[in-house]
């Protein structure tokens, strides 16, 4: 496992002296006062529970903004854009998978998928030929059956719709993935073809992958790990 940071490399995540906290009175939940990711990298995030691995994620994605600091993602400062500035932007560059999915109940597992390139203009021209047959093309590198792609998802278990989830956040190719504990409902055949697929995904388009797990046993398939609470101050304000 490489835990030096890889240079030569265009720093696609770069915060400096980020601090974030939920209330102005609180203590800080995020307090990292350096922090790189290379363009094309693929990086493994872990820590237990609480120690703000999805805090982070949100910070990275513009879902929220630091109170101190920046967080630049693709050469853009977040705390800079305005709210509908950073809808746009992780519209368009950043493929989310999130740890409750956050699929729509009533669209079918095509149309879960593709949701994403309704709403970017540039995710949908990423792709070449038929929007629907790249879809399928995901779902199939994903092992989901074919029988269930016109399916409501809600007829789907657990681990089939964290694969739809995976999909949906591939397609349009954006440069940047960010999976929050992915692969905590899929057995460890499905759990490899996922992990397996999102790398080969990432690295077609260069494309820069943020994974975070508890999962100990997926870390050394990764470029480099980051063990949070090493890296975040945060804990030392309480």
């Amino acid at each position: 496992m490489k835990d030096s940071q890889p240079s030569g490399s265009e720093y696609v995540i770069e915060l400096s002296n980020a601090q974030f906290r939920w209330a102005d009175d609180a203590p800080p939940t995020i307090d990292i006062e350096h922090l790189t990711v290379s363009a094309g990298e693929h990086l493994f995030i872990k820590g237990p529970s609480g120690c703000g691995k999805s805090t982070l994620l949100a910070l990275l994605t513009g879902i929220n903004t630091c109170q101190s600091g920046s967080v630049s993602v693709l050469n853009h400062d977040l705390s800079q854009l305005t709210s509908r500035q950073r809808d746009r932007f992780r519209a368009d560059h950043i493929g989310y998978i999130f740890q409750q999915f956050n699929l729509l109940p009533y669209l079918s597992v095509i149309d879960n998928v593709l949701l994403p390139c309704h709403f970017s203009e540039l995710r949908r021209t990423n792709v070449s030929g038929s929007l629907h047959e790249k879809a399928r093309q995901l779902l199939t590198g994903l092992k989901l059956p074919e029988h269930l792609l016109t399916q409501p998802v809600v007829e789907l278990s657990i681990g089939q719709q964290q694969r739809v989830a995976a999909a949906r956040a591939l397609i349009g190719s954006p440069k940047l993935i960010i999976a929050d504990e992915p692969t905590s409902a899929l057995d460890y055949d499905n759990r490899s073809a996922f992990i397996e697929l999102l790398m080969e995904e990432a690295d077609q388009v260069n494309a820069t992958l943020i994974f975070v797990s508890h999962d100990p046993t997926l870390e050394s398939m990764f470029n480099r790990s980051i063990n949070l609470p090493q890296l975040n101050l945060a804990g030392k304000h309480v």
